[in-house]
């Protein structure tokens, strides 16, 4: 939102951890005119390649509510939304160089290594469409490379999909860490059909045979009608990851 400078304070200084690769997974935006103060907070990190998929709330604005009503289930969205300016954004982080994964795949050359990224649009939306995964030129497949996916909400038919298909690490968002957390217990809710213990951090998903980690990052905000969080710090996550010894 405009005016909140400590928290894009706190978002340039995240550069300082000088990262390999940023994952945007979505709901940017909370207000009419935070695409300005998103982006010149971002700029630090806009610098280092990345990739980008979008959330609820990029498309539309939040509402006001019952804060109790986020208790119920799966929020929805409202009848007659107000738009955001997601073609603005998504054309900002674009023409910073950072890759567009809405239901697209792409791969990229990251300390030598071909990473292979394909991304949806926001499940909790309905909107995800599988565009499999990149092809690598003749004979390339067989050297090393990582197939990672980028989604906004981490439902389970989502998560699924991409475990059986091959996914080596799947990048998630949306749940806020369930927010309203218990001291001791954790999220009461995922905002999504995933249980509520998996509302946050690193873990493994199985599917049909297959298992692939899975990290859902507790994010940074809320709802700027909601504008609480309990037991669920805000957060960044830097990943560090390793070959197989």
């Amino acid at each position: 939102m405009p005016g909140q400078r400590k928290k894009a304070e706190w978002l340039a200084s995240l550069a300082d951890l000088r990262p390999d690769l940023v994952v945007n997974t979505g709901d940017n935006l909370s207000h009419v005119k935070a695409v300005d103060p998103l982006l010149d907070a971002l700029k630090p990190l806009l610098r280092f390649p990345g990739v980008f998929v979008p959330g609820s709330n990029d498309y539309f604005a939040p509402s006001p509510k019952n804060p109790a009503s986020y208790l119920l289930g799966p929020s929805r969205v409202k009848l007659k939304p107000v738009a955001l300016d997601w073609p603005r954004l998504r054309s900002g982080f674009g023409m910073s160089g950072w890759v567009d994964l809405t239901n697209r795949n792409q791969s990229l050359v990251l300390k030598g290594m071909r990473f292979d990224f394909s991304g949806v649009d926001d499940p909790h939306l309905k909107r995800e469409r599988y565009a499999g995964w990149p092809r690598g030129t003749v004979n390339q497949d067989s050297n090393d490379h990582l197939r990672i996916a980028v989604i906004h909400a981490p439902y389970q038919r989502v998560l699924d999909h991409f475990t059986e298909s091959g996914a080596d690490l799947l990048l998630a968002g949306h749940t806020h860490g369930g927010q309203l957390c218990i001291p001791g217990y954790g999220a009461i809710i995922a905002n999504c059909d995933i249980p509520t213990w998996r509302a946050k951090g690193l873990n493994d998903w199985s599917s049909n045979g297959s298992t692939t980690p899975v990290n859902v990052s507790g994010g940074i905000g809320t709802s700027r009608f909601a504008p609480v969080r309990i037991a669920c710090k805000p957060e960044a996550v830097l990943l560090t990851l390793t070959s197989p010894s």
